[in-house]
């Protein structure tokens, strides 16, 4: 796993949510808890092994929690030096609409900014109406110049 991700648990309380307990942690979640927050969330169904062995690649990671629950997450993969992937962005539905995406992102620019080298990429495929918050992060559309593209390997859940 990424130095990053194992040495930092920082806390944070936020005021975003009525209690005040919002805690944002540097660290992948469980396998289950991924999964399952992926599909809460809408997301492209993971297998248990592609989490198991992407998540412990992650670059960075981070999750928002309200007590226990794992109420949102966002990653970033990559090779860590050219390009850069910011990837599984999902918050929970009840509790979407009160700014926990931009927080999610908030602490993902602030990644990329300490840890991308001059010139090098970040990228990502942004879901519609998503593409509005990440594009208010400075993410720009790829076309007309390139297109982006995608390849999946057949079966899967």
């Amino acid at each position: 796993m990424n130095e990053y991700i194992e040495n930092t648990a920082e806390h944070h309380r936020g005021s975003n949510h009525p209690d005040g307990q919002l805690r944002v942690e540097y660290v992948v979640p469980s396998v289950e808890e991924y999964r399952a927050l992926r599909k809460e969330a809408g997301l492209t169904q993971i297998t248990e092994e592609a989490a198991a062995k992407g998540l412990p690649n992650s670059l960075f990671a981070v999750t928002l929690r309200i007590g226990q629950e794992l109420i949102g997450m966002g990653r970033v993969s990559g090779d860590g030096g050219v390009f850069f992937l910011v990837t599984d962005i999902a918050v929970k539905p009840s509790h979407q609409g009160k700014g926990y995406g931009r927080k999610l992102m908030e602490e993902i620019m602030a990644y990329l900014k300490r840890e991308v080298p001059a010139g090098s990429f970040a990228t990502l495929i942004a879901d519609k109406p998503a593409d509005r918050l990440y594009a208010q992060f400075g993410f720009q559309l790829t076309s007309p110049g390139s297109e982006g593209m995608y390849w999946r390997q057949p079966g899967g859940v």
